[in-house]
C-alpha cells in the first residue's frame, strides 16, 4: 500500500517568502520548506496497481494550469488550531482541476472523501491545546498581510507520503506537465 496525494509544487521564490513568514511566527512545528505543496486530492493508502491505473488515467487527461496566488493566512481547527496555512486565492481553473482529478480517482475506484476544497499550503501543525488562537492571531497581525504575485505551476505531481516519527517525507511518483 502506498499513501499518496495529487499536488501542485510551490515555486522557489514563494518557498522563500513562506519560509520567512514561518520564522517570524511562534511555530513549534513548522512544515519543512521542501514539503510545501498545494494538495488537490488526498488519495490515502492505495495498492500500487490502483495508483498505476490512476497514473494512466491522468496521462490521458487534458490538464489546464491554474493561475495561483497567496492571499493571506488561515488556520484549521477553530478554537484549538491544528494547522496554520497560506491561503491560495480562489480560482475557477483551480477548482475545475481539483474536481476533474477527484472525479478521475473515484472513477477508477479510489474513495476520495467528499469535503470542501480549501486551497492552501500548510506552514505549521499544532498538537491539541498547543497554540492559543489569540496568541496566533496577534502574531499574524504583527506579520502583516501575506500575499504573492500570481504564478502558474508547471506540473501536477503524484506524491508518495511516508509517515515517520519526525514528520512525513514526500517523494514524487509521477509528474504531469501542464499544456500551455
Amino acid at each position: 500500500m502506498i499513501r499518496a496525494f495529487l499536488a501542485l509544487p510551490v515555486p522557489e521564490t514563494l518557498v522563500h517568502t513562506l519560509s520567512v513568514a514561518q520564522h517570524r511566527l511562534p511555530l513549534s512545528r513548522p512544515v519543512p520548506e521542501e514539503n510545501f505543496h498545494l494538495t488537490l486530492v488526498f488519495l490515502d493508502s492505495q495498492p500500487e496497481p490502483l495508483l498505476e491505473e490512476l497514473h494512466y488515467a491522468i496521462e490521458g487527461l487534458t490538464l489546464t494550469a491554474p493561475s495561483l496566488r497567496i492571499d493571506g493566512l488561515g488556520t484549521f481547527g477553530g478554537n484549538d488550531p491544528d494547522a496554520l496555512y497560506a491561503r491560495v486565492a480562489p480560482d475557477p481553473a483551480l477548482s475545475a482541476l481539483q474536481a476533474k482529478l477527484a472525479q478521475t480517482a473515484r472513477r477508477i475506484g479510489i474513495t476520495v472523501k467528499a469535503r470542501k476544497f480549501v486551497p492552501h499550503i500548510t506552514l505549521a501543525r499544532f498538537r491539541k491545546g498547543e497554540m492559543q488562537p489569540d496568541t496566533l492571531a496577534s502574531a499574524i497581525g504583527k506579520l502583516g498581510p501575506l500575499t504573492s504575485p500570481p504564478w502558474t505551476p508547471p506540473e501536477l505531481v503524484l506524491m508518495r507520503s511516508t509517515l515517520r516519527a519526525d514528520g512525513p517525507v514526500y517523494d514524487p511518483l509521477a509528474r504531469y506537465p501542464f499544456r500551455f
